[in-house]
């Protein structure tokens, strides 16, 4: 027992090791790949960029709905999220102040907010089944068709530079190999995190949804942890909460979506009473502290980013009492 236990937490801290390495290739890879083949710097960072940084999610999801722990791939849709707003932002805010200039992302908020809703809506009836889940995967497309009619129609938007900048310059030979490496290393060590997190739940007496909400999630943040931080560094302010807008918004339709369309089943009522009231809250949040209703930017400063930190500490102490 204690050597299984022993090998579940290896895998666990192995496969996060691999995972945040895996999802920064492939998304090398696949940006450059899309850069060599002529599509625009927007483009490449609003879709290519925003779903290979979500990468990590989609995966252990996919592999956690296959294996039969849907539950799994629901926390870890939540609890990313929540994690993404309060503790990756909370931190590179504390870091670095971040100022949103884009009107590119000013645009996002709304559309984040309504694909959180939708989600919200579908699972009210405490089931989360296969239509919903295909509306929620069908919503992807949707969003991707406006993202690139909006970047299409987008004067010079502060982000277009950022994103310039960040393309890696490598050929497409090379762009193809980072891109198949890091996708296998996303498909090994998202299997790993599966099995080690599935036995650590059972071992401690606790539910694979706290499991995803938690441990799982936070692994699944470290990449736009890393992302944000060093874009915050470089003053690419846009980039950083662009990538946890983006996240937000494909873990909502493809990773809460997937569990739907590959394992049917009734959801823990805690979603709804509290998973779901954190996430919007802590995006009602977000939006009032990064919109800038008066000075056309929105600024979160040290101060608000230590009320993010402890908005994620509050969570996580509700968490704790409530699956006791």
């Amino acid at each position: 027992m204690e050597q299984n236990i022993l090998l579940s937490v290896m895998a666990i801290i192995i496969g996060f090791g691999l995972l945040v390495w895996g999802a920064e290739r492939f998304v090398h890879g696949a940006a450059a790949i899309a850069k060599n083949f002529g599509v625009p710097p927007l483009i490449i960072g609003l879709t290519v960029v925003g779903i290979g940084t979500s990468a990590p999610e989609i995966l252990i999801s996919m592999v956690a709905a296959y294996e039969g722990n849907p539950a799994l791939a629901v926390g870890n849709a939540l609890g990313s999220n929540i994690a993404n707003i309060a503790l990756v932002l909370g931190i590179t805010a504390l870091v670095m102040p971040l100022t949103v200039k884009s009107e590119t992302l000013r645009r996002e908020y709304p559309i984040m907010f309504t694909v959180m809703l939708l989600a919200l809506v579908l699972v009210m009836d405490g089931h989360l089944g296969q239509i919903d889940g295909l509306i929620l995967i069908s919503g992807l497309f949707v969003m991707l068709y406006w993202m690139i009619q909006t970047a299409k129609k987008q004067k010079r938007d502060p982000m277009e530079k950022e994103f310039e900048q960040e393309i890696p310059k490598i050929s497409t030979q090379k762009a193809f190999l980072w891109f198949f490496i890091g996708l296998v290393l996303l498909i090994i060590s998202s299997r790993g995190l599966v099995w080690g997190s599935v036995n650590i739940a059972k071992a401690a007496g606790i539910s694979d949804l706290v499991i995803g909400l938690t441990i799982v999630a936070i692994g699944t943040s470290l990449p736009e942890l890393a992302a944000s931080i060093m874009s915050a560094l470089k003053k690419e302010h846009d980039i950083a909460i662009g990538n946890i807008i983006g996240s937000n918004m494909f873990n909502m339709l493809v990773v809460f979506g997937i569990p739907g369309l590959m394992s049917p089943h009734i959801i823990d009522s805690a979603i709804l009473e509290r998973d779901f009231p954190f996430m919007i809250g802590l995006s009602i949040a977000l939006f009032i502290m990064a919109y800038g209703f008066k000075k056309g930017e929105g600024r979160i400063n040290r101060f608000e980013a230590g009320l993010l930190l402890g908005g994620y500490v509050t969570y996580m102490v509700v968490l704790y009492y409530t699956a006791l």
